[in-house]
């Protein structure tokens, strides 16, 4: 038996892809929703063609073909630039809480830092959804404002996290605008101050304009790319609203997740409607 033979997966696989304007993620999960593969690669310009190579690898990891997929969901920003989708596409909001109620099944409040925007999503303890917020006005508080300052610094956004732990003092910004932000962290590097501290403040000012979006119910989840590749950020909030974050394995593939619940619970549901009507004799 070839080694390839004794990796295939049992059973149908639902593949979920989460189309972002600055990461494409794609997951590939069983019957029972567990994750078996999954995949993240800068969106670049052509949608499509990024969904198929992340498809390719997440298939690759699952032991699975593209035979032995049952449904396949998409979402984000470029959820419609993906040709081979079996359903309707959902919305970010709509799967990022079907994905966040899958791993923590309690009434949660789900905070997400994306590339280019913020949301916060409340459900309550039977999973529905009771409203959510989004800032899409400005990048202060999102990935963008974060890549902006890590250039401002000259340093890599894997390295702030480390930077901001060290810190021992926080040079807080006043401005909530990325233009005016970095020029509060050009005068804070001519004026001496420590990095460190300048990254910790800048982390600081994030959390600050995200939880003044609205407010929290007693559990909380953080997802995103920015807290996958920034856990720092997590623990300043946990110190910020006293109480401890909830945080996925993979937070950055949350959505990706509930677009595969979705793709899993349709077909699921097309199916027992079939075998409801021969049944009938329909």
């Amino acid at each position: 038996m070839s080694d390839k033979t004794s990796r295939r997966t049992p059973g149908p696989v639902y593949v979920g892809l989460d189309m972002g304007s600055s990461r494409s993620k794609v997951v590939v999960i069983d019957e029972a929703g567990k994750l078996l593969g999954h995949a993240v690669k800068k969106s670049g310009t052509d949608f499509s063609r990024t969904a198929k190579a992340c498809l390719d690898s997440a298939l690759e990891m699952a032991g699975a073909e593209f035979d032995d997929i049952a449904g396949a969901m998409s979402t984000g920003y470029g959820r419609s630039n993906v040709g081979f989708v079996t359903e309707e596409s959902k919305t970010e909001i709509g799967c990022l809480a079907k994905g966040g109620y899958h791993h923590f099944p309690e009434a949660i409040t789900i905070i997400d830092i994306g590339g280019q925007d913020n949301k916060i999503i409340k459900l309550d303890a039977a999973g529905h959804r009771l409203n959510f917020k989004m800032n899409r006005k400005c990048a202060a508080g999102t990935g963008a404002f974060l890549e902006e300052m890590s250039a401002r610094l000259d340093v890599s956004l894997e390295e702030m996290n480390h930077l901001a732990r060290d810190a021992r003092e926080m040079i807080k910004l006043g401005s909530y605008c990325t233009v005016f932000s970095a020029t509060e962290v050009l005068e804070s590097i001519r004026n001496g101050k420590n990095v460190n501290d300048i990254v910790k403040g800048i982390f600081y000012s994030m959390i600050r304009r995200v939880l003044e979006m609205d407010s929290l119910t007693e559990r909380v989840v953080m997802t995103g790319g920015v807290v996958a590749h920034n856990a720092y950020l997590v623990e300043m909030v946990d110190e910020m609203i006293g109480r401890p974050v909830l945080l996925a394995e993979y937070p950055q593939l949350m959505g990706a997740v509930g677009a595969a619940l979705y793709a899993r619970d349709e077909n699921q549901s097309a199916g027992a409607t079939t075998a409801q009507a021969s049944s009938k004799g329909e």
